[in-house]
């Protein structure tokens, strides 16, 4: 995602909050502060300032930064190291290659991966999924998909952290209701959706993995003034073989990288909300 002077270094006045993901530095996130038009209508998009990024940024990033916040501290997170070794023969990066998606489900999210790299990056891309979705911002909700994407030995703790994140306070700046739910008349939209994988190390139980990856987030409805906006940012998440499948051990996540954006005409308020009512998400795999 495109986070702009969003590391400390800017002079607009917005609230920020550090998301501090163990060894892999700082990344400065910035809450919404409310502001800004509707977004929606005809025409070309135009040119994002500073202030329209910290709308982007505040939604999508809390929910992946309270995970990094709740787990930093430990371990090396420098997944620089080593690749996950040779792919497939005939595997191109770019090619939806490999083994077809898993069939296993747990609490409606895939599992049952296998215990390789290619395993290990479609857990991975499918828990970013999990992680960006709606149903974070509900309680019942996120207690699923926490437990099911996480090694139990860390739910607890994580889900206590989550908690006190995804405040009254916050789900209102964001634009919600205290529970969670949209205020009638508007649809909210969060998605996450994985562009490409890659295992930076794989060592036995362990795997870390990167997830690249676009998202959207606002609310889609007539007078909406947090309308829906694409982001771009690089999930990676430290992976352990638990209970014959991959969990989660901690996540972090930094912005980009984010392609130059095109000419495309901005979509009503009227079919963003059609749209996200109307297509489905998917399970990946490679």
């Amino acid at each position: 995602m495109s986070f702009g002077d969003e590391h400390g270094h800017g002079s607009d006045p917005g609230r920020t909050t550090d998301g501090g993901f163990g060894g892999m530095g700082q990344t400065r996130t910035r809450l919404p502060d409310g502001g800004g038009g509707d977004g929606y209508g005809g025409g070309r998009r135009p040119q994002r300032s500073s202030r329209s990024l910290v709308a982007v940024v505040g939604v999508v990033v809390l929910l992946i930064a309270a995970i990094a916040f709740a787990n930093r501290g430990g371990g090396d997170d420098d997944t620089s190291g080593a690749g996950g070794g040779d792919r497939a023969s005939g595997s191109e990066p770019t090619s939806a290659s490999g083994v077809k998606p898993v069939t296993g489900k747990n609490g409606g999210i895939p599992s049952g991966f296998a215990k390789d790299e290619q395993g290990a990056e479609s857990a991975a891309a499918n828990y970013a999924v999990a992680l960006g979705s709606v149903g974070m911002f509900t309680a019942d909700s996120r207690q699923e998909i926490v437990r099911a994407t996480h090694d139990p030995a860390a739910v607890d703790a994580l889900l206590a952290q989550l908690d006190e994140a995804y405040s009254p306070a916050f789900l209102k700046n964001v634009g919600l209701n205290d529970d969670g739910s949209a205020p009638s008349g508007q649809t909210f939209v969060s998605r996450t959706m994985p562009v490409g994988t890659k295992v930076t190390e794989m060592n036995g139980d362990t795997a870390t993995a990167e997830v690249w990856c676009t998202g959207l987030v606002g609310l889609a409805g007539e007078g909406s003034t947090k309308p829906v906006t694409a982001t771009w940012f690089t999930i990676t998440e430290k992976l352990k073989w638990v209970g014959d499948d991959w969990k989660i051990v901690s996540s972090t996540q930094s912005e980009g990288p984010t392609p130059v954006n095109g000419d495309n005409r901005a979509s009503s308020a009227d079919e963003i909300a059609k749209a996200v009512e109307g297509y489905g998400g998917f399970t990946y795999a490679r």
